[in-house]
């Protein structure tokens, strides 16, 4: 079992015939459309309802984010507890390093 709010995992072996509660968890699809100072904004399609979310709770995964690109956030009695990103992300390198002589796979 997954603690989608602390992170923790937990082994535990259930006897045949028991029963456990399921939670009540929902995944909607959100788009991404824009940063406000440290909140990233995120809204339903269907009803422009907007989901706001901390830099904490969106992550590492800040770096690949783009506007207008739809997510998915896993909602948990209301609460945001989980949001994955598309599989693919195309994005558009704008700066590189310039090469030094004898970087290339050459050695030229």
């Amino acid at each position: 079992m997954k603690n989608y709010l602390s992170g923790n995992t937990v082994e535990k072996t259930f006897r045949a015939g028991s029963s456990i509660e399921e939670a009540n968890i929902s995944k909607e699809t959100k788009q991404f459309t824009y940063k406000d100072g440290a909140q990233y904004v995120f809204m339903d399609l269907n009803t422009y309802e907007e989901v706001r979310l901390n830099e904490s709770e969106v992550g590492d995964t800040t770096k690949w984010l783009k506007e207008g690109m739809d997510c998915n956030l896993l909602f948990w009695n209301g609460k945001v507890i989980g949001f994955d990103l598309p599989i693919t992300v195309q994005l558009k390198v704008v700066d590189v390093d310039p090469g030094l002589r004898g970087d290339t796979a050459q050695g030229k």
